[in-house]
């Protein structure tokens, strides 16, 4: 069950791609709290050619660190906006990618992450969601 908190981290993510949808450029958006309690939000940015794309949470992360410096990741959560065609239009919690999770986990090792559930959404440690991570320097 998520908190009081953990709602309102959402629900701004919700109002952030809200604000800024548009069908196959801008379809996710990202809220996150940093340790010192600030919310920050992202949208993705989409682009012809697919490796330029850039996801959600790392606009958030950056913005973060840019308006205030790295204070950390409390809490982090993405959500997908529904495409115009699609019967249920409910703005839903979605998982991070492969490559956002390891760069949440480089930038705070410690982040809670929001996730979907099944039944609605749960709080993981970052940790959970990318176990065994590779970090430099480490022997093979």
């Amino acid at each position: 069950m998520l908190s009081r908190k953990d709602k309102e981290l959402v629900d701004a993510a919700i109002a952030a791609i809200k604000g800024r949808y548009r069908n196959d450029w801008q379809e996710v958006g990202a809220a996150m709290r940093t340790r010192d309690g600030r919310i920050v939000t992202g949208v993705n940015i989409d682009a012809y050619l697919g490796r330029m794309a850039v996801c959600a949470e790392p606009i958030a992360i950056g913005r973060a660190i840019t308006e205030n410096g790295d204070k950390g990741i409390e809490t982090i959560v993405a959500v997908r906006h529904p495409k115009p065609t699609d019967p249920d239009q409910t703005i839903r919690v979605v998982s991070p990618c492969g490559s956002c999770r390891e760069l949440i986990h480089d930038y705070d090792p410690k982040a809670r992450v929001i996730v979907p559930n099944g039944k609605g959404q749960s709080v993981v440690s970052i940790g959970e969601l990318l176990p065994n991570k590779y970090t430099r320097g480490e022997g093979g």
